[in-house]
């Protein structure tokens, strides 16, 4: 299979480094995968970011997925990020749906390198709700650079530091996303997984049940 992520459009993306380095681009996926992405996406039933070896990955999903783990996907972003990305450690978590709760104001911790989210959601109506925000600071999440809203091939990816402030404005609903994750080490990237399958099993046990969408 062809790759569904339009790299040319990527490369022509510019990124901004007030109040931290980051990069949002529209249409980043090839229109002809939009269908074959719906239904490829793994059923998930509960919020959350889930590890993708909990999950079944196949079709064009797994295109995708095969795409974010590239080096040249590492390449362009590291470029435009000021950072050496290649070889580095790789995480991919998953989200279909959100929860009021999620999305609160809060920054990356140090083993973080870069992340980078891309959305497949069809439409967006919601007003702000569920979009992602560069944030200028921790006080206010109304005080922002830039707005990635969680459209169908929009990417948001910016590089962790002191002040790589972050959320979205609360929402309850079907929000689809992939977060690739490059961190310092592999003791980095098991131990965030382990924490990911502590955090899906007890789901499972609190019979957790979904929000209704706002």
């Amino acid at each position: 299979m062809d790759s569904v992520i339009d790299f040319e459009k990527l490369e022509q993306a510019n990124a901004r480094h007030t109040p931290f380095s980051h990069v949002l681009a529209a249409d980043v996926l090839a229109p002809a995968c939009r269908e074959g992405l719906r239904q490829d996406f793994p059923d998930i039933s509960r919020p959350g970011f889930f590890p993708l070896s909990e999950m079944s990955v196949k079709g064009a999903f797994a295109q995708l997925i095969e795409d974010m783990s590239s080096e040249r996907f590492a390449t362009i972003l590291g470029r435009k990020l000021g950072i050496d990305l290649a070889g580095k450690p790789r995480l991919i978590t998953v989200r279909k749906w959100s929860a009021i709760k999620d999305g609160r104001i809060h920054n990356d911790g140090e083993a973080k390198l870069v992340t980078a989210l891309i959305y497949l959601n069809e439409d967006w109506s919601s007003s702000g709700k569920g979009c992602f925000r560069v944030l200028n600071g921790p006080d206010s999440m109304e005080d922002f650079a830039c707005e990635a809203p969680p459209l169908f091939g929009t990417l948001i990816a910016f590089r962790r530091s002191d002040n790589s402030w972050h959320g979205h404005p609360p929402f309850a609903g079907e929000r689809r996303v992939v977060q690739m994750a490059y961190v310092r080490s592999e003791a980095d990237v098991e131990r965030k997984a382990r924490r990911g399958r502590l955090s899906l099993f007890l789901k499972k046990l609190q019979g957790f049940h979904r929000e209704p969408a706002a």
